[in-house]
């Protein structure tokens, strides 16, 4: 008997609504997340797809360009941050402001490259005046998020800033209390960290966040 996606979901949410966060299972060659990177890549050429020309929120309104996400399709290591600043929402490219430019740093000094990771927002598009994404914008675009993670699979998400944190960890705590510690979404360990665009206002702070970037690269070594 095959098995259609629509039955599979119903399924998966049968298991969700049961406590299981995740499912070992056999992944047949390919299927998004099935496999090696081809698949993973492909898996992720189709959820941009499935998104489009995203109007599922009122962010869609004020946007040049829906900022997907870019990196490894098999990235060990996968940055969540808050959503697209101006540069972001121009080039359509996530962390390419000043922020960004710290965060490239960061990543090159834990020993890895820009392309070996992957980054994503926990929004898509662009906050008017850089506001915080509101709790029904979020909850629009937080399911392709999941099937971002769903699809790469990393061995350990750091998530930057509260409004990351908070939308995969839920109300744990404010972000300087929480920072450096190890939480679990669906199985994958999260650290969370400050937002890069904190630390251009806070230099001092850099030391804390390489802190956290330590306790990541153990988690990754182990």
């Amino acid at each position: 008997m095959e098995i259609g996606v629509r039955d599979l979901r119903m399924l998966f949410r049968f298991y969700e609504a049961l406590g299981f966060d995740r499912l070992a299972v056999d992944v047949p060659e390919g299927l998004p997340g099935g496999g090696g990177g081809c698949d993973k890549e492909e898996g992720l050429k189709s959820l941009r797809a499935e998104i489009g020309d995203c109007r599922r929120c009122r962010l869609s309104e004020g946007r040049t360009n829906l900022v997907f996400g870019e990196g490894a399709p098999d990235a060990r290591l996968m940055f969540v941050g808050e959503a697209p600043g101006e540069q972001e929402d121009l080039q359509g490219r996530p962390f390419v402001g000043r922020a960004g430019e710290l965060l490239t740093r960061l990543i090159e000094k834990m020993g890895f490259s820009r392309e070996g990771v992957y980054i994503a927002n926990t929004v898509k598009c662009r906050p008017p005046d850089n506001r915080n994404p509101l709790d029904d914008e979020i909850e629009a675009c937080m399911p392709f998020l999941v099937r971002q993670i769903e699809i790469i699979g990393p061995s350990v998400i750091m998530t930057l800033g509260s409004v990351a944190t908070r939308a995969l960890l839920g109300d744990v705590g404010s972000i300087s209390k929480v920072r450096g510690k190890t939480f679990r979404y669906r199985g994958i360990p999260v650290v969370p960290t400050f937002h890069p665009s904190y630390l251009l206002r806070n230099p001092k702070s850099k030391w804390l966040t390489w802190s956290d970037a330590q306790a990541v690269l153990r988690l990754l070594e182990s």
